[in-house]
């Protein structure tokens, strides 16, 4: 069984502080206000030399009727029977629940190794309140302070202890393509990582702002291995109120960063609004791949030149950088949604692709020649040679003699001649042009 530790226990104990200190980064959110976390968030903890998987999970409610209660509930059962470890958290200043109780219930059942974490736990009075958690009937209980790190050396000893052997990570773990599902609240990227990964991963509803958190899975079927990643719903900044919902934009940028190929929702019953014209802008400024998936596509009314015509729309609405795929997608009824992670796989492999220097001069030489640089104040501006820079996105560099008068159109002609030669599609190119 592989190791897997997972953080439970009722709302607002600190479960996410603990899960970001064993992961050693500020990666789940973490605000006073109950109920922040309600997907399954998983990270890494190294621990006495031994690796093992952490799960952050929700607040569990064991009888609410409440939509995010009910569906975090299920969250927190599926991370239990996933886990090979359970870490329960309770908090010292509250002393023992009903909730608690419930939990500990549950868990009492469980066949697998059970830590009891009571947490805030930061001053001598608090040790001697925390003596009353024994009676919950936990042979490996710890005394500890989640946010100063007090006692969750002793903890990590012994759940290391108990951990199984590990086999090997596999060769180039690092090369696996990691794909970031972003867009506006409620456009169904929730739903499409569900259907690719063919189970209720991350929370569905129909209220936007569900996920806050991004949420990592590794996807390992029918030949293929990447990472996809389902971020929180980017809104326009003067309708972000909640500090909590900031930190989520914050969460699904730095998602973006991380990503090779971001694939952007657009919802097909409201069309391109500017909201996500301003993602595309952020996943092109930070060099990302770019594939358009338009989503909700089995509700629209269609005629023979349906599908043309959005294409035809959203590509003058994205000009001048118009060369990516545009797949029409139904999360739901999980139509064409191979297709679209085909052309995610495209799309990463086009921003590897490298170009030898000869190449590129042969086809600078010829595009050169077709229509050569306009002149500056008289001067003929020529371009001696272009190579492609050791990046990881496709950048090139033209050295010239007059850098600075090479204006827009130019480049643009040059970079639209550059994809007819070659295979960038859903990769904005980087040009440079330097002094020679």
């Amino acid at each position: 069984m592989q190791n897997i530790v997972a953080i439970v226990g009722r709302p607002n104990v600190g479960k996410s502080t603990l899960y970001n200190r064993l992961i050693g980064e500020r990666k789940a959110i973490v605000d006073n206000l109950s109920g922040v976390t309600r997907d399954r968030q998983y990270g890494e903890c190294e621990w006495n030399g031994r690796t093992f998987t952490v799960i952050d999970t929700g607040g569990f409610i064991a009888a609410s009727d409440d939509v995010f209660d009910k569906a975090i509930r299920a969250q927190v059962e599926v991370a239990m029977d996933e886990a090979s470890h359970i870490v329960f958290m309770v908090d010292v200043t509250t002393g023992i629940t009903d909730l608690d109780d419930d939990i500990a219930k549950i868990l009492r059942k469980s066949k697998k190794p059970v830590f009891l974490a009571v947490n805030k736990v930061d001053n001598h009075e608090r040790l001697l309140l925390a003596n009353e958690f024994w009676s919950l009937g936990f042979d490996n209980t710890f005394f500890l302070s989640s946010i100063t790190g007090s006692g969750t050396g002793d903890m990590l000893d012994a759940i290391t202890e108990t951990l199984q052997d590990e086999p090997a990570k596999e060769p180039n773990e690092e090369e696996i393509p990691k794909f970031a599902i972003v867009g506006r609240p409620n456009v169904g990227k929730s739903s499409l990582t569900n259907a690719l990964l063919g189970e209720d991963r991350n929370i569905v509803t129909d209220i936007a702002g569900t996920t806050r958190d991004s949420i990592h899975s590794e996807y390992k079927k029918f030949g293929q291995h990447f990472k996809l990643i389902d971020t929180a719903g980017i809104r326009k900044k003067s309708k972000v109120h909640e500090d909590l919902e900031f930190y989520s934009v914050i969460r699904a940028v730095k998602a973006i960063d991380e990503a090779d190929v971001c694939m952007l929702m657009i919802d097909a019953t409201r069309g391109v609004e500017s909201q996500d014209m301003s993602i595309l802008d952020i996943c092109i400024k930070r060099k990302k791949g770019i594939v358009l998936l338009i989503n909700k596509w089995d509700l629209i009314e269609k005629e023979t030149n349906t599908v043309r015509d959005m294409e035809a729309q959203i590509r003058k609405k994205t000009a001048p950088f118009t060369d990516y795929p545009i797949v029409f997608i139904s999360a739901t009824e999980k139509q064409r949604i191979r297709k679209a992670l085909d052309s995610a796989h495209m799309v990463y492999e086009n921003r590897r692709r490298k170009i030898k220097t000869a190449e590129l001069n042969n086809w600078l030489k010829e595009a050169t020649e077709k229509i050569p640089p306009p002149q500056y104040r008289g001067n003929r501006i020529k371009i001696k040679y272009v190579t492609q820079l050791p990046l990881y996105y496709p950048a090139f560099a033209f050295f010239t003699n007059y850098p600075k008068q090479v204006k827009a159109p130019y480049r643009n002609y040059l970079e639209n001649k550059f994809r007819e030669n070659y295979n960038f599609t859903g990769v904005p190119l980087t040009i440079y042009f330097r002094e020679k």
